[in-house]
Formats: C-alpha cells, sequence, structure tokens
C-alpha cells in the first residue's frame, strides 16, 4: 500500500484555527477509522482474504494449534466470529482443523501449507494498522488514550458492553 505520509500533520486534519476542538478530535477519529478500512481493503486485494482473517492466519503463524476461544481472546471478538472467519479460511485451503489429542473434542487450527505460503508474501502488518498502531503506543500513551475513549463512551450513554466483542466490517 503507497502512503502518501507517514505522519498526519495536525494541519491536515484540523484546518481552521476557529473549529471547537471537539470538530478537530473528530476528524482525527476519521482518520483512524479511513486508515484502518483502507487498510483492510489494500489487504482484502493483495492476498484475497479480509483483513480479520489476516489477522487470524498470523496469529496461527505466531501460535500453531490454538484453539477458536484462544484466538478470540487476541482479537478481542466472540468466538462465533472466528469460527465463521477459520471455517472459511479451512474451506479456501489456508488452514487446518486437528483434534486436540489431549482432548479429543477439542478443535485446533493450524496453517495449511497453502496458508504459510500466503503469509510469507502477505501484506504488514498483517493484524492491521489499528491493532499494530496500539500495540506499539508507550504504555502511558495507550493508558490516556483509553482514559479519553471511556470518557467519550461515558458521554454517550446506553451502550451495550457487547459492542466491544463485535467485529467492525473493516476488520475485527
Amino acid at each position: 500500500m503507497r502512503r502518501k505520509n507517514t505522519k498526519v500533520e495536525k494541519s491536515n486534519v484540523t484546518k481552521g484555527e476557529d473549529e471547537p476542538a471537539y470538530l478537530l478530535t473528530l476528524k482525527k477519529l476519521r482518520v483512524v477509522i479511513r486508515c484502518a478500512q483502507r487498510h483492510s481493503a489494500w489487504v482484502e486485494k493483495q492476498c484475497g482474504v479480509s483483513g480479520a482473517q489476516l489477522w487470524i492466519m498470523q496469529e496461527l503463524h505466531d501460535s500453531p494449534g490454538l484453539r477458536i476461544g484462544e484466538i478470540a481472546h487476541k482479537l478481542a471478538v466472540h468466538q462465533t466470529t472466528v469460527s465463521n472467519l477459520a471455517d472459511d479460511l479451512v474451506k479456501r485451503n489456508f488452514a487446518v482443523k486437528k483434534r486436540d489429542p489431549d482432548d479429543q473434542r477439542a478443535v485446533r487450527l493450524e496453517l495449511s501449507e497453502q496458508g504459510a505460503i500466503l503469509m510469507a508474501e502477505a501484506p504488514r502488518p498483517a493484524r492491521g494498522v489499528l491493532p499494530e498502531a496500539l500495540r506499539q503506543l508507550e504504555p502511558q500513551r495507550l493508558a490516556q488514550l483509553d482514559e479519553g475513549l471511556q470518557g467519550l463512551l461515558d458521554s454517550i450513554g446506553l451502550l451495550d458492553d457487547g459492542y466491544g466483542l463485535q467485529s467492525l466490517a473493516f476488520t475485527v
């Protein structure tokens, strides 16, 4: 993905000294969301799997033999979401299901040979730009962002805690 500028200049987002602070912040949120959307679309165009599926494949590459619940925990989404995405990866021969030798009821996932080849050639970051950017934030900055987002959520009200486990249309 060709990037015009790796850092968003303040003037590119803010444009206008007299705009209220909340509008400046809204613009920045839009930039974050659009960047994540564009990266996910680019991933799908480049390798034929969704950004969410590529993230699952990255987790399987890093830790072969994960259970659906373990993957869901790593992606912070509901197990049903991961199960549906993983089933598609299995159907397309990018992943294989194997019974856990210690517990025959449990199924573990691994990358297939075709999945490993795709991972070697896949665009980066495989986890997506937003999750990767959050992972790279210094702990203090991440805590500040979390506190600010919690304040935003508190001011919205009428939210369902389950929203946090639902994937976004462009990534998980």
